[in-house]
């Protein structure tokens, strides 16, 4: 590869895609949606500036730009090698010097900077969010480095289908598809795998009860009667009888049995969740040991799935003082990032796309697919 021509291709794609009037439309929808959704963010949760209001209204927002930007990416990239070839564009760059690899680099970056000029129109709605208070600068700089890996990964997964696939309608569906699977299709496998998988639990408990036979206060027998004559009740009688204090036994233990979901299991498929990465990689924000965004709630959700059912369950009532349970932040410090995982089967995914474009546009081509166009 020649960095030289990378960067010819890479200037040609990017004046190609600048040109066009539907890019400037595309980003002026971009930048509405987003102002939308911010305001109604700010209405919807009052900014504090020593409150946790913050970094819930930044969590929110950046969720936005991700859904936005997975939605459009693919379009961006889906037909960018096979879209040449039609147009009878790819085959004059072929026989230039421009190796294989240079045309597709060059193209992946082209597709990758048109990602991120979306990203740098939210740059100023994330820093309105920072100013609502409650977000720390590695929050925006970790949220904002994933974001532009995801774009990258879309990117490249769009290049590959380009590559890989004949017909460029088909190639941007595909790549729908297979970003509509890492995002919706991960939530439905996990929801069936963790619905196949179950594990019997027994539950015991016992709680405190009245006593069968409690003292009552003895009235005195001369306040049980009165004399003939008397009008007022006696001295004795007024006095109010103290209550003796109530008693209370240990119930007989209670057993239920039940089933329960088995998630640890099937937890690691959310882990290629773009919307799941992101959270398990963004630091969270805890108030009193249980999250204030959205990163911190879907990160507790997934790292509580990593932990198994225990088979047996006891809630005993008859002991003193509450029994305690562990904070959402101590889930969360005793259990397992996955997040750079999800990102390495991603990127994985990315390179054997890349790869199999790459092998299907070299030149001289030994086989092409029926009705491609050469020239």
């Amino acid at each position: 590869m020649n960095a030289a021509r990378i960067g010819t291709i890479f200037r040609l794609e990017l004046l190609q895609r600048v040109r066009s009037v539907a890019w400037y439309v595309l980003l002026g929808i971009f930048a509405v949606l987003l102002l939308i959704v911010t305001a109604l963010t700010f209405l919807a949760v009052p900014p504090d500036p020593t409150g946790p209001a913050g970094s819930a209204i930044f969590s929110i927002i950046v969720y936005f730009v991700l859904l936005l930007v997975v939605l459009v990416s693919p379009t961006l990239s889906g037909n960018a090698i096979n879209g040449d070839r039609d147009a009878a564009t790819l085959a004059p760059v072929q026989i230039t010097l421009a190796t294989t690899a240079d045309i597709i680099v060059g193209k992946l970056l082209a597709a990758w900077a048109t990602g991120l000029a979306f990203l740098v129109v939210a740059v100023p709605f994330l820093i309105l969010a920072m100013a609502a208070g409650g977000v720390s600068l590695s929050v925006l700089l970790v949220s904002l480095a994933i974001l532009v890996v995801e774009i990258g990964v879309v990117a490249a997964i769009g290049i590959g289908f380009s590559g890989i696939l004949a017909r460029p309608l088909f190639s941007v569906a595909v790549t729908y598809l297979v970003v509509a699977a890492l995002v919706i299709g991960t939530l439905i496998a996990f929801g069936l795998g963790t619905a196949a998988s179950r594990i019997e639990v027994e539950s015991r408990s016992r709680y405190l009860e009245p006593a069968p036979t409690q003292s009552l206060p003895t009235v005195p027998p001369e306040c049980m009667t009165a004399e003939p004559g008397q009008t007022e009740p006696l001295p004795q009688c007024m006095t109010p009888m103290p209550m003796p204090e109530p008693q209370y036994v240990c119930g007989p233990w209670s057993t239920t049995r039940y089933d329960s979901a088995r998630t640890d299991t099937v937890w690691w498929i959310l882990a290629a969740n773009p919307f799941v990465i992101l959270a398990d990689a963004t630091p969270s924000r805890f108030e009193n040991g249980y999250p204030v965004d959205l990163f911190g709630n879907v990160k507790v959700l997934v790292r509580g799935a990593q932990k198994a059912p225990e088979a047996v369950q006891e809630y005993d009532g008859c002991v003193e003082g509450e029994q305690s349970y562990p904070t959402s932040e101590e889930q969360i410090a005793g259990s397992t990032p996955s997040w750079f995982v999800g990102l390495g089967v991603q990127l994985v995914l990315a390179g054997l796309l890349l790869w199999g474009a790459w092998s299907r546009t070299r030149t001289p081509s030994r086989r092409m697919p029926p009705g491609t166009r050469i020239a």
